[in-house]
């Protein structure tokens, strides 16, 4: 499994970073990770209007993408389109930040799990 890390480099801008989820063997025909502690979710809905200027990650959280799709564009000039099952961890909590936009004329579904 895998999940796009964004963060903030000493630069201050935001950038990304795919990231490999190591999983191990746990019972017969099955892997697992390691566990992250988590403090919250939340279910969200965003709709095809959606278009969020330079912002910072308000905390350290996954977002999954349930349904949809978004684009994420860092500060560093880089681009990401996120599609549906694609996680992305935003931790750019500091620096200039990102820009999140809807993709298309759909709704856009997400999981958002809080870590801190």
């Amino acid at each position: 499994m895998k999940y796009v890390h964004l963060y903030t480099g000493p630069d201050g801008k935001s950038h990304f970073k795919d990231n490999e989820i190591e999983l191990k063997d746990f019972a017969k025909g099955r892997k697992k990770s390691e566990t992250i502690k988590a403090t919250g979710i939340s279910f969200n809905v965003t709709d095809a209007e959606y278009n969020y200027d330079w912002h910072n990650a308000p905390r350290r959280q996954f977002i999954i993408t349930v349904e949809g799709e978004f684009e994420i564009l860092a500060s560093d000039g880089t681009s990401r389109r996120i599609r549906t099952g694609d996680i992305v961890l935003a931790d750019d909590k500091t620096g200039q930040g990102h820009i999140s936009r809807t993709v298309g004329d759909k709704l856009r579904k997400s999981i958002i799990v809080t870590l801190e």
